[in-house]
């Protein structure tokens, strides 16, 4: 990486991923010249804070990307339809962490562990995947690579704040509700998750899928550069803070044996593997909080079908799904010259 540095805007700063883009901005070094917080009407005013000091959080507008290189987006979909378009006319490449643009075939949908490559054909804007694709994507590529995967069963357990701060707030709430014995309201999930797990993230279409189950298998398809994978999903919301939690199943055109795959993902790059249960060594949501690897464990051969393997993967979802994500895509935009 250069010695350039670079002006970069976050829109949607105050927000669980905005706030998470500023942690991972400081901790990566990433080269800043300048760095502006953007966000709506509702929180503009507030501060944010990037190492240690405070600094004001603006109002977004067309006009607020003059000058910016890098435009960080994680406002929600309706506000990157809006504002990226100006933003990429002020000559700022956009990295979108919404479902806007994903599927958009003239927009790349980077995991630059997987498809680093694909970031040369931006015109404007990068899209960030779902959370959920992203973390299985980083586990399944080198494997793909090496056995060819023919089927993906993925049930996923997700965190509250891959909803949004509010649903981390409800779910506090209502732990603290049922522990004074007070009734508990349920306002923004579809139903109650304290103590609870809901199998709906995003509404219901015709097929009997959520919107969230499509994300992953239309995603996954995309990122792995192969629609001939075939993938269905079953996505749930459990009551969880922070890292969301995959039960994987594969069919693969190759045989493997588990320890060839441990062996294989050991070296890949974002994969840590935690694998030994018989000493009860195996990742759960509160070894991955914070950090940005993707931890693999349960590695084990299906024998119900031939060439069948089962993994178990967590990741944080605000880092590795959202926010360090982001961030490697602008790395990748610097190492390749394209900023």
């Amino acid at each position: 990486m250069s010695d350039k540095k670079y002006n970069v805007a976050v829109l949607g700063a105050t927000g669980v991923v905005g706030k998470e883009l500023f942690n991972v901005l400081e901790e990566r070094h990433f080269p800043i010249e300048s760095l502006l917080p953007l966000a709506s009407s509702r929180t503009a005013g507030s501060e944010v804070v990037f190492k240690g000091k405070p600094l004001k959080v603006e109002l977004a507008g067309k006009d607020s990307f003059k000058g910016v290189d890098i435009a960080l987006f994680s406002a929600g979909a309706s506000i990157s339809k809006e504002f990226a378009p100006y933003a990429v006319k002020a000559g700022a490449v956009v990295i979108d962490n919404t479902s806007h643009f994903r599927m958009d075939p003239e927009v790349p949908l980077v995991v630059p562990e997987v498809n680093a490559h694909a970031i040369k054909r931006h015109k404007g804007i990068i899209a960030n995947p779902n959370c959920s694709t992203a973390q299985m994507v980083v586990a399944l590529k080198p494997i793909h690579d090496a056995y060819r995967i023919k089927r993906i069963v993925v049930s996923t357990y997700q965190a509250v704040s891959g909803w949004g701060k509010e649903a981390v707030d409800e779910l506090e709430q209502q732990v603290k509700a049922w522990v004074s014995g007070k009734p508990i309201e349920t306002k923004i999930l579809p139903k109650q998750i304290a103590f609870n797990a809901v199998p709906q993230i995003d509404s219901f279409v015709e097929s009997g899928y959520t919107k969230e189950e499509l994300k992953m298998i239309n995603e996954t398809k995309k990122i792995m550069e192969d629609e001939s994978i075939a993938v269905t999903a079953t996505t749930v919301r459990v009551p969880v803070f922070i890292g969301h939690s995959e039960a994987v199943n594969l069919e693969l055109e190759k045989p493997c044996s588990a320890k060839e795959v441990r062996s294989l993902l050991s070296k890949a790059p974002g994969v840590k593997v935690m694998d030994d249960p018989e000493n009860k060594v195996y990742p759960t949501v509160l070894d991955c909080v914070g950090i940005d690897d993707t931890l693999v464990g349960r590695i084990r051969k299906d024998p119900s079908v031939e060439s069948g393997l089962d993994l178990w993967i967590v990741s944080d979802n605000l880092r590795k799904g959202a926010a360090t994500n982001a961030v490697q895509i602008a790395e990748e935009l610097i190492k390749q010259g394209l900023l």
